[in-house]
């Protein structure tokens, strides 16, 4: 098992490409299941999940060429099973997205309900319910939702709460639905709108995505496509903090920065300055940040997936936070382990009273979640010792050879293997 060794107190200069977004690579990959003809996909990070979601489609007949390579191409022309099960979807909830494509496609679906989450519990109640709304039968059997319809049917759905996971899986099951499908309430997020948009180059008729309602026109058949993955802007915005934390100068090329606009806004309140161009963003700053209140919100708010990495900020800043968490019930795991590098944080419920102080101190810390993991590598940057950060599988996940990029910045940091 891997762990990393950072030895904190550098600031961090220089520039840093963005990557292909974890979350919106997944939901294209998983769309080659809608037609039988090759999809190509540029800007695809080398990740866990990838790896993760690579197996799952091969289980069921999609050929993947291009592993371990930036582009790849999928095809779905041959499909043989169609059921993922436990032992491939446990690992990643992102694995129920292959109920809607199968279903719309083959009239068929037998998926293994997700496992267990360490950041709370994320019910796909609202996938299942809309698609009895478009017409499928489904039932739950010994740990499996198996889902039938000979073909799904426009329907008119509004989701009880925003779900990115469920715009996206309705989404591609109401390409080749008979009629027209509206979703309401639906996810914002630009990972979202990215799908909708390889989704419509393949022949799809998908109109407001981005926004609360999305209407699809179905079709009776898709055709393969080419697509590039847009930046991720959680990497990006961890790379933001982490230039900010340490007192840094650093640059992130090939990013989009109109996807972090509430980061951005909270970075400049604490006093870090920030510049920003089409496709860049520089952070800088010599000076001890500002405390400031934070409160997650589905996008276009404060990300949930940056809230932990911010905690980390908020630890050594002047004067005290409050950061509150609205999205997921127990995403504050992180805390206890800043706690043990001399942080002093108390959570009441779903919110954290952060005490900025001057500086931590290096610990053996574990990381216990993806974006925990990133706050405790971004702790480490900044503390005074050494910090070391075990159970990295976690980060190895949603970032792609951090270390290496952080080495390019001039961390002290390195990758070890137990």
């Amino acid at each position: 098992m891997d762990k990393l060794i950072i030895r904190g107190g550098a600031p961090l200069r220089g520039q840093v490409e963005a990557g292909g977004a974890k979350n919106a690579a997944l939901p294209a990959m998983v769309a080659s299941l809608l037609t039988g003809e090759s999809i190509r996909l540029h800007r695809v990070p080398q990740l866990g999940d990838v790896r993760t979601i690579v197996g799952l489609l091969n289980h069921l007949g999609v050929s993947v060429e291009g592993r371990g390579r930036e582009t790849i191409s999928l095809r779905a022309d041959h499909i043989g099973q169609f059921e993922a099960p436990y032992q491939l979807v446990k690992t990643m909830r992102a694995s129920v997205l292959v109920l809607g494509p199968l279903l719309a496609r083959f009239g068929r679906a037998r998926v293994s309900l997700p496992g267990g989450c360490a950041i709370g519990t994320r019910p796909i109640n609202l996938h299942l319910a809309a698609l009895e709304k478009m017409g499928a039968t489904v039932s739950l059997d010994a740990g499996y939702v198996e889902a039938k319809a000979p073909r799904l049917k426009g329907a008119r759905i509004t989701f009880d709460g925003q779900t990115v996971t469920g715009t996206e899986n309705l989404m591609m099951a109401a390409t080749l639905a008979d009629g027209v499908t509206v979703l309401e309430n639906a996810a914002c997020e630009p990972e979202v709108a990215d799908l909708a948009a390889l989704l419509n180059r393949m022949g799809a008729r998908i109109e407001g995505a981005g926004t609360p309602t999305i209407s699809i026109e179905g079709v009776n058949h898709l055709h393969g496509a080419e697509h590039e993955v847009i930046p991720d802007r959680v990497e990006t915005g961890t790379f933001m903090v982490a230039a900010a934390i340490t007192g840094g100068d650093v640059t992130i090329n090939r990013c989009l920065p109109c996807h972090l606009e509430a980061i951005t806004e909270k970075l400049r309140e604490t006093g870090v300055l920030v510049e920003e161009t089409d496709s860049s963003i520089r952070v800088w700053g010599d000076e001890r940040v500002q405390g400031v209140n934070i409160r997650t919100q589905p996008y276009p708010g404060f990300a949930t997936d940056m809230q932990a990495q911010i905690m980390a900020l908020m630890s050594i800043a002047q004067g005290s936070s409050v950061i509150t968490e609205t999205v997921f019930e127990n995403r504050f795991m992180h805390v206890n382990e800043l706690l043990r590098m001399g942080a002093d944080i108390k959570v009441i419920g779903t919110t954290a009273f952060v005490h900025g102080v001057p500086m931590l101190s290096g610990a053996p810390v574990m990381a216990t979640d993806l974006r925990a993991s990133a706050s405790l590598v971004l702790a480490g940057l900044a503390a005074q010792g050494i910090t070391t950060v075990s159970r990295v599988y976690h980060l190895d996940r949603g970032y792609e050879s951090i270390e290496q990029k952080l080495l390019g910045l001039g961390a002290s940091i390195e990758r070890v293997t137990e």
